[in-house]
């Protein structure tokens, strides 16, 4: 099998690289803006140049990997995202299209740009995906749009993730899709954590002291796990199921709680029973802070559920690691994609999953 080159652009923390790496990609070269995020990637992948700086500063350097196998990068996603204003216009949102211009510059065999799922499915962005796909035609690729679900591949999250994936023409017998033959059933969060023992232990120490309290006007939905039970955005997280997408913003009180009495000491869980008494007409607490069993999730166990290796050096504030942690792309989800491309770029073929939507041949209709 082929060693292939890639380069890593908005590569954050390196969760993606960490994935393509294991995948077989050689990764050349990386760009990332954030200071404490570029600290974190040279800590864990100093065979990688890393460029630090805006990515429009660093035409030239990044010039020198023209005809490079593989471009891939997630750039930020605040403007799409649904836990954000959802907002085209943000400055942020623009960068999607400095992804499109440094392939057109590189002229790699392939590229992967992955972004949040409201990208790639709902009609308020449709003109930014139209104006990426005419971008990328216009550049030389065919397109294919994937929307993946890291907890499909292993990881014990379920975090929904577009994957605009693009092929340079003629190579357009290379169908990127084979996705499915590296599905992974998910762990549970208990399995996925629970080793590393309680918050503030030797091998659990960074927690979140962020305060939590209960909701005076709780809203309610069928499980316990939905709804708000507390006040600020972080939600509880069924040890026995998934954790829900973490988001960026963790370190405070979006930060999801965990009941660690029942993750660690089999008590029956407090949201559980709080929820059930609330279902059954019961009237909401007026305990002001939740039960002393209730805690966020901590660093470690927040990398864990983004598929990070348990040796990953993160350097910064602990905000700003968890911010890292948040925006990465699970490494679990970026190496299933990885070897479906290596697959493809070895034996190329045609084939397809449910999850891809064909655009290549209709922009080439149109725009041919």
């Amino acid at each position: 099998m082929n060693k292939f080159t890639a380069i890593s652009l908005f590569s954050g923390a390196g969760g993606m690289d960490v994935g393509f790496k294991k995948a077989g990609f050689n990764v050349l070269a990386a760009n990332e803006l954030d200071a404490y995020a570029c600290d974190t990637y040279e800590a864990n992948h100093p065979d990688s140049v890393l460029f630090r700086g805006d990515i429009n500063s660093h035409t030239e350097n990044l010039a020198k990997y023209e005809g490079v196998d593989l471009v891939f990068g997630g750039p930020p996603c605040q403007g799409f995202s649904v836990a954000g204003k959802m907002d085209a216009e943000d400055p942020r949102s623009k960068l999607v299209f400095a992804f499109a211009n440094t392939i057109d510059r590189l002229k790699p065999l392939a590229f992967v740009m992955e972004n949040v799922k409201a990208l790639g499915a709902l009609s308020k962005f449709e003109s930014v995906r139209n104006e990426l796909f005419r971008r990328f035609y216009n550049a030389g690729y065919s397109v294919s749009v994937m929307i993946l679900n890291a907890k499909d591949f292993g990881a014990a999250q379920s975090r929904e993730r577009v994957f605009f994936i693009g092929v340079r023409r003629p190579h357009t017998n290379i169908k990127i899709g084979n996705i499915d033959k590296y599905k992974k059933k998910a762990v549970s969060l208990r399995q996925a954590i629970s080793h590393l023992g309680k918050a503030g232990t030797k091998y659990n120490s960074r927690i979140c002291n962020a305060k939590i309290t209960l909701a005076t006007t709780p809203i309610l939905r069928k499980s316990p796990y939905a709804g708000m039970l507390f006040n600020g955005q972080g939600r509880p997280l069924n040890p026995d199921g998934w954790s829900s997408t973490l988001p960026a913003s963790m370190g405070g009180n979006r930060t999801p709680i965990i009941d660690e009495g029942h993750l660690f000491d089999n008590e029956k869980s407090w949201v559980e029973k709080y929820h059930s008494h609330l279902m059954s007409g019961g009237q909401p607490l007026q305990l002001g802070e939740a039960p002393p069993t209730l805690r966020r999730l901590t660093v470690d166990e927040a990398a864990l559920l983004q598929c990070f290796p348990e040796n990953y050096n993160f350097i910064g504030p602990q905000s700003k690691v968890f911010s890292q942690i948040g925006n990465a792309v699970p490494c679990n989800l970026a190496y299933a994609v990885g070897q479906a491309i290596c697959d493809a770029l070895n034996n190329p073929s045609n084939f397809h999953t449910p999850y891809q939507i064909q655009v290549g041949e209709m922009l080439e209709l149109e725009l041919g």
